[in-house]
């Protein structure tokens, strides 16, 4: 049985969607619509970048939704060349973060068109809201889930990602992640290394953002899913749309339990996950959630075309 699961922010990397464009149509409607929708050439900076515009949180998160959703048309399309004989219908989809959009656009929940709209605005307002409210991210690696919790009591600083054992993101205020980061070393953390991102996402300080972004959703109108998704913040299978808009708003100021997200997934019978859009960083998540569950990356033609057996 079937999962889609969708990457988040950081998986950017310029020439991403480059060779989908060149061989499907389907990726490369998806690119002129982002085009349209955005008004900013985002087709161009995926393929030629520069990085550091790539980079950027307002850039980033709908240059990920539209490759994420190229890839998955691009998967379609030449299933339906190759004459596949798979059931390539999921049976959950799920997207870390950011990738939880990409999620509701392959539920059918929301269009593309409306989906990265939302995302370029939740870049935008996310943007706004670190240089009002500065802070950092910080990876603690070797801690239990219950010792980075201390620590956040103690510091004052909030979990923001449960990404899989071991590794939990915290996000807080820069003095409060200085403290976290001397008591999580003084604890025995193999590491403890700030993220190279622009504010302490998953936290409170993005209410700002969550608040404006609620405007923007709440101007959309969420359409019950064909495929049920999987909440970030509930970790649970959504079908009610209400829910599943108030979990999104929920989303950008609350923890996100990526690792309690794919158990909840293996314990009803998934045994293969498709990560579909750029880079592996969900294939190596899982291989350390359980090395024994199977996924597969699906970003790129050469991917594609290996995971699709010919005839």
């Amino acid at each position: 049985m079937l999962a889609y699961i969708f990457p988040g922010q950081g998986t950017q990397f310029v020439g991403m969607g480059k060779d989908l464009y060149e061989n499907f149509s389907s990726a490369k409607e998806i690119f002129k619509k982002a085009d349209k929708v955005l008004g900013i050439g985002i087709s161009q900076l995926c393929f030629n970048g520069p990085q550091d515009k790539l980079t950027s949180t307002e850039n980033a998160q709908p240059a990920i939704l539209t490759v994420s959703i190229a890839a998955l048309e691009s998967l379609k399309e030449y299933a339906k060349i190759d004459s596949c004989k798979m059931d390539l219908t999921p049976r959950f989809v799920a997207g870390l973060s950011l990738g939880e959009y990409s999620a509701l656009v392959a539920a059918n929940v929301l269009s593309f068109e409306e989906a990265v709209y939302l995302v370029r605005k939740r870049g935008q307002f996310m943007e706004e809201a670190a240089k009002n409210n500065p802070g950092k991210m910080l990876s603690v690696i070797g801690l239990d889930r219950s010792v980075v919790k201390e620590i956040c009591n103690d510091t004052g600083c909030e979990i923001a990602n449960l990404n899989c054992p071991g590794q939990t993101v915290v996000s807080g205020k820069i003095s409060q992640i200085e403290k976290a980061m001397e008591l999580a070393k003084n604890k025995g953390a193999k590491h403890a290394v700030l993220l190279d991102v622009s504010g302490a996402f998953h936290s409170s300080l993005m209410k700002e953002a969550e608040l404006k972004l609620s405007a923007e959703i709440c101007k959309l109108k969420f359409k019950t899913p064909k495929i049920p998704v999987i909440s970030n913040v509930t970790a649970k299978s959504e079908v009610d749309p209400q829910k599943i808009t108030d979990n999104l708003i929920k989303q950008v100021s609350s923890s996100t339990y990526w690792e309690d997200s794919i158990r909840f997934m293996a314990a009803e019978r998934v045994d293969c996950f498709l990560e579909i859009g750029p880079g592996n960083v969900l294939k190596g998540l899982n291989r350390r959630i359980n090395p024994d569950f199977k996924t597969v990356s699906l970003g790129n033609l050469e991917q594609i075309k290996s995971f699709i057996p010919s005839n």
